[in-house]
């Protein structure tokens, strides 16, 4: 997969792709507190597992093929598809703990990119709120031209990041060991992003079970120190 960037975009996704971006993605785990909790991951190898399973089979590849999407709808001024995508992936969240996740970072992402890009004020008023982070975040890919295989790399290497930096803290892992798995992760991560380019819109589903399971139980864990 080749991918051609100048400096803005490339300068542009790594803004996208920062942890240090303000959208509150460091408290949320996805359930992977409660797995820690259970006895489910205990150490990085089950956790690569877990991330591995989810980018073949879990939710996040629903985020990242309503990003293709709404990438298309955006440069063809296509509000409508637009909003039915965001909405299509707001009734796709299993639990109250994820669509709320989702929801919230979102709207951070959106307040944040009004400030940075005056432009981007009537797409966002297009598509009201509540708004997905993917949703946001195909918006901000757009406005700053970024390539779709870049944008879709950018956000999943975030959210493994994030989930990575999560079980660091949770299990705990060291930073090193936290490198590894994240460096380990980059031939999926690219083959992920191929294979979601080819999806049409009925190939669109996940088998979501084990997340959703974690997600629930989470909402009811008596120590937490994430939000999800």
């Amino acid at each position: 997969m080749e991918i051609t960037l100048t400096h803005n975009n490339f300068l542009g996704i790594l803004q996208l792709a920062s942890p240090a971006l303000p959208v509150g993605a460091y408290g949320y785990s996805e359930g992977l507190e409660m797995l820690v909790e259970n006895g489910t991951i205990t150490n990085a190898d089950n956790l690569k597992d877990w991330l591995k399973s989810e980018l073949i089979y879990g939710s996040i590849r629903l985020d990242a093929g309503v990003i293709v999407r709404a990438v298309h709808a955006v440069k063809t001024d296509d509000i409508e598809a637009l909003k039915r995508w965001n909405l299509w992936l707001s009734a796709a969240r299993d639990t109250e703990e994820l669509r709320a996740a989702n929801w919230q970072m979102g709207r951070s992402l959106i307040q944040l990119l009004s400030k940075l890009e005056s432009g981007i004020l009537p797409l966002v008023h297009a598509v009201g709120y509540p708004c997905n982070y993917a949703i946001a975040f195909a918006i901000a890919c757009v406005h700053w031209d970024i390539n779709i295989q870049a944008c879709l790399l950018a956000y999943l290497h975030s959210w493994a990041n994030n989930l990575i930096t999560a079980g660091i803290k949770l299990i705990p892992l060291g930073q090193t060991a936290g490198q590894e798995l994240l460096l380990g992760l980059q031939p999926l991560l690219t083959t992920t992003v191929e294979e979601i380019l080819l999806m049409e819109d009925d190939d669109l589903g996940c088998c979501n079970w084990g997340l959703s399971l974690a997600s629930m139980q989470h909402e009811i864990q008596y120590t937490r120190l994430f939000r999800s």
